[in-house]
């Protein structure tokens, strides 16, 4: 089980250290349960000033505080790894003191900033497809959730419903009757 000390040291650790920091992997689960066994305590004893509850509510605060600390500090740090793998092309895959949820934190900011890259590329070069234009529309019937030729998810959307959808899209739903562009 783990011990405020415990908790104490890693966001110690955490702050004083460029570096992610190794944590077990069930960490926050680890935290979750030690957080919980003092909340119930402090239900058994009740609203008693005694010395032990008084102790426990604290360290329950001060736990919690740390651990909101911890995580931040560690999200900045990833922001970082993010930054410089995306400027110098170093694997992402190695960075073994992240979590199971901090890897797929990273993995996703990596996947947008390669899209953003893409897009930058894209216009600096003048090959933007006009294609990718956005049309607003709106809705002359209710529409299920659907998947784009890009493979992103749009919808639901309900009858007389206002979105702003890729060109492409919204040409296809006004070709079918099932939406009419909104002019200008």
């Amino acid at each position: 089980m783990i011990s405020y000390e415990y908790i104490y040291e890693a966001a110690r650790k955490e702050r004083h250290s460029e570096q992610l920091q190794p944590l077990s992997k069930k960490f926050v689960e680890e935290v979750a349960e030690y957080i919980k066994e003092k909340k119930e305590f402090l239900k058994r004893e009740g609203d008693s000033f005694s010395e032990d509850v008084i102790k426990t509510k604290k360290q329950l605060e001060n736990a919690i505080t740390l651990f909101k600390e911890l995580m931040l500090r560690r999200r900045k740090k990833i922001l970082d790894l993010v930054l410089i793998a995306s400027e110098t092309g170093i694997s992402k895959h190695d960075f073994e003191n992240m979590l199971g949820f901090e890897k797929e934190l990273f993995e996703n900011i990596m996947v947008q900033i390669d899209a953003t890259d893409k897009k930058i590329n894209e216009l600096l070069n003048g090959s933007v497809d006009r294609d990718l234009r956005n049309e607003l529309i709106t809705f002359l019937e209710d529409i299920d959730e659907f998947v784009g030729m890009d493979g992103n998810s749009f919808g639901p959307f309900e009858k007389g419903q206002v979105a702003n959808l890729p060109k492409n899209i919204a040409d296809i739903l006004i070709e079918e009757g099932k939406a009419k562009k909104i002019e200008d």
